[in-house]
């Protein structure tokens, strides 16, 4: 399988003197196409730092990030833009979805952006395989946490991204729901082959992973997966 994300000796510091804190410690990771792997790790260990990194959201201090065999530390800032916005699929903690939009304008206003044509029969398909097709005519209010959130992924894959980056996309659901949405994110992964990267605190929903990191103090380290 191809490598869609690599991070060699990455570091990020911020402030300096005896203010200085790194956030990262030469980090080095990959993920490859159609494999999910979870970052755990406790508040203020550096997760959120890695996936901003790891998306080209923020610029690390030292080391290169290549994305999909583009070195992302070299390109200028317009350039890292329009890839991120190609090869990248961002989920967040909230689905952040806008109020005022159905579901289904939420992908129109996308192609008005990228100056697509609408594509009905592909949002119809995606919207198919996530359970949620009956839901296009709604408004987030009238969705629940768990429909909010498949149509996140929904959105985060419609632009057909090589990497989809998910920021504790469980943390404000139930446990149901919770267990709902990461094997979605799993299922989609291995069936679309999509790289993904999934942080979180919450040990319970890493059971799906096919690799499994804990970030602390700023370092990175792979943990031995525990036998079925």
């Amino acid at each position: 399988m191809k490598k869609i994300l690599t991070m060699k000796k990455v570091t990020k510091t911020f402030g300096s003197g005896h203010t200085k804190v790194s956030a990262l410690k030469a980090i080095d990771f990959y993920v490859k196409e159609g494999e999910f792997v979870s970052i755990i790790g406790p508040s203020g260990s550096g997760k959120s730092t890695f996936l901003t990194i790891s998306g080209g959201l923020q610029t690390p201090t030292s080391g290169e990030i290549v994305i999909n065999g583009h070195s992302l530390t070299e390109l200028p800032e317009k350039k890292r833009a329009d890839l991120r916005f190609k090869e990248i699929g961002f989920i967040l903690q909230s689905s952040n979805l806008i109020p005022f939009l159905t579901v289904k304008e939420q992908f129109e206003l996308v192609d008005q952006v990228t100056s697509k044509k609408e594509d009905l029969t592909k949002i119809d398909s995606l919207l198919q395989s996530l359970d949620i097709q009956s839901l296009k005519n709604s408004y987030p209010k009238d969705l629940s946490g768990g429909e909010r959130q498949r149509v996140a992924i929904a959105r985060a894959l419609y632009n057909e991204p090589s990497l989809i980056l998910a920021d504790e996309p469980t943390a404000s659901l139930d446990t149901d729901h919770a267990y709902e949405v990461v094997k979605l994110l799993v299922k989609e992964a291995h069936e679309k082959q999509k790289a993904t990267i999934m942080v979180t605190h919450d040990v319970r929903m890493i059971q799906w992973s096919d690799r499994v990191y804990r970030m602390e103090d700023g370092y990175l380290t792979e943990e031995e997966k525990k036998k079925e």
